[in-house]
């Protein structure tokens, strides 16, 4: 097969990847990686010596390629298929990848930043960082409530990389800082990306892993 796809099930990054090939059915092979296995993380670093997944080979053009935006990027550009992650239009196009960034940066990191501080040993925790993490995600959330609530998806009706972004980032964040409550405009947005099936498959993949997602 031509694609292989470095990647965990329960990794965000890697779902927002995944969500991109199931959208359009794109043939690949799923790498499972256990960077906990010494053995298996010293093979990947080979690869890729900052470690960090996912991460897709190309062997039919000897390409490879990292960061999950990037990787989406990649295949809307060589693997082409009904959905369209980046619209024609060069307007929102430059939209499109920063509302990407947006959900990468303020909504996805502070979310990692919350989860990572759970998984700390007692004593060794960043109550401060986490404060701070908490009020990005407050910010984001009620910048993205305005936005959302004359939207169908991210960036209007196309679902777009903006959506393969928002939807692992929301996912994990409404787990560690809710805001179906307070924001129903989000949530609405939330609603339709757990009924998307690309990401509700993702999210099946994910099930049998939830267990070690820090609660």
């Amino acid at each position: 097969m031509t694609l292989t796809l470095y990647t965990h099930p329960l990794a965000s990054f890697c779902q927002k990847a995944l969500i991109a090939f199931y959208e359009n059915d794109t043939p690949f092979k799923a790498h499972f990686l256990d960077l906990g296995d010494p053995t298996v993380r010293a093979e990947f670093n080979t690869l890729w010596p900052i470690g960090k997944m996912p991460l897709l080979l190309d062997q039919a053009r000897g390409q490879q390629v990292a960061e999950s935006t990037i990787i989406i990027e990649y295949l809307a550009t060589y693997y082409p298929g009904p959905t369209r992650f980046i619209p024609d239009d060069a307007e929102l196009a430059w939209q499109t990848r920063l509302a990407d960034r947006f959900y990468d940066n303020y909504v996805h990191v502070p979310m990692q930043k919350i989860v990572v501080d759970k998984l700390r040993p007692e004593g060794q925790g960043d109550p401060y960082g986490v404060g701070e993490a908490r009020a990005t995600l407050r910010t984001s959330y009620d910048m993205l409530e305005s936005e959302m609530g004359s939207r169908f998806w991210a960036m209007g009706e196309a679902f777009t990389l903006a959506d393969c972004a928002a939807a692992p980032a929301l996912f994990y964040a409404n787990e560690v800082q809710p805001f179906g409550e307070t924001h129903p405009a989000l949530a609405g947005y939330f609603g339709r990306l757990m009924d998307r099936p690309s990401f509700a498959r993702v999210l099946a993949e994910a099930q049998p892993y939830f267990d070690m997602f820090p609660g």
